[in-house]
């Protein structure tokens, strides 16, 4: 690797070295929630790496000047503060942080893990958990503790990785008119360099007045559609294997909080 680096001249050239395998800079691009298709040939993974390289130094240099320290690190209690009305923007960052906090439990990334734990939902958070495979399976969580344990064991027990599709029609937004924020996202999961089946996953996020005004999960609904199932209706892999998207309308993601929604007014 030594030799390689000395006699490379640019981070392309290296990139495109028989050594650096494909495998490498798809875990690469997926650790850092880029989204490239599964079956993406090594010069289109190595033009992304370049691009999300310049566009990293440009966003240094930026904060440099600005004398900014802000990161996308930002815990869910500054987000909606940050973006206001746009709840699009604010369903994108939290998407950033809840994947990077949950990936980072996969031992198999050999990173140090973020502070996963209950404190990050409601007490009466419910996790609704549908899976397919050959058949449709469906589990139900209730409470903060149950529901941080199970999705905890996604990558920490099962070794997965859930690399969501955050860009074009792969999230969507809404704010209720109870002050629910809904995100609805859809990406694929692997394990390693395996891509294993699409998943979709819904959040409905509520301002806790008792935690610091902290934005916590209220509800959380988890389909995962395998490699040898149908995928559901509302998550569409496009042709030639790009990203899933969601297909939901709003008016169908506030009726999947419709009951939640009458808790929270009562």
């Amino acid at each position: 690797m030594d030799a390689i680096l000395c006699y490379s001249q640019s981070a392309e050239e290296l990139l495109k070295r028989k050594k650096i395998h494909r495998e490498i800079i798809f875990q690469y691009l997926t650790k850092h929630n880029i989204v490239m298709p599964s079956n993406a040939e090594k010069c289109l993974l190595v033009q992304k790496v370049i691009e999300y390289w310049r566009e990293g130094s440009t966003a240094s240099q930026r904060n440099y000047s600005s004398g900014s320290t802000s990161g996308n690190n930002a815990p869910p209690s500054d987000i909606a503060a940050s973006y206001k009305d746009d709840y699009q923007t604010m369903g994108l960052e939290f998407c950033k942080w809840f994947y990077q906090l949950l990936n980072s439990q996969n031992p198999l990334l050999q990173e140090q893990s973020k502070e996963w734990g209950p404190q990050h939902f409601w007490e009466d958070v419910i996790l609704k958990f549908s899976y397919r495979t050959s058949e449709q399976q469906l589990e139900v969580y209730t409470g903060a503790v149950m529901v941080s344990l199970r999705l905890l064991a996604l990558p920490k027990e099962e070794h997965l990785f859930l690399n969501p599709n955050l860009t074009g029609n792969g999230l969507k937004c809404i704010h209720s008119p109870h002050g629910l924020v809904i995100i609805a996202v859809a990406g694929t999961i692997h394990r390693e360099s395996i891509c294993l089946g699409i998943f979709e996953q819904i959040f409905g996020l509520i301002r806790c007045p008792s935690s610091e005004n902290n934005w916590k999960m209220k509800f959380v609904h988890l389909k995962i559609t395998g490699q040898g199932g149908t995928a559901p209706a509302t998550v569409q892999p496009n042709e030639d294997s790009e990203p899933p998207v969601i297909k939901y309308e709003s008016n169908e993601l506030l009726q999947v909080f419709e009951e939640h929604i009458v808790g929270i007014c009562d």
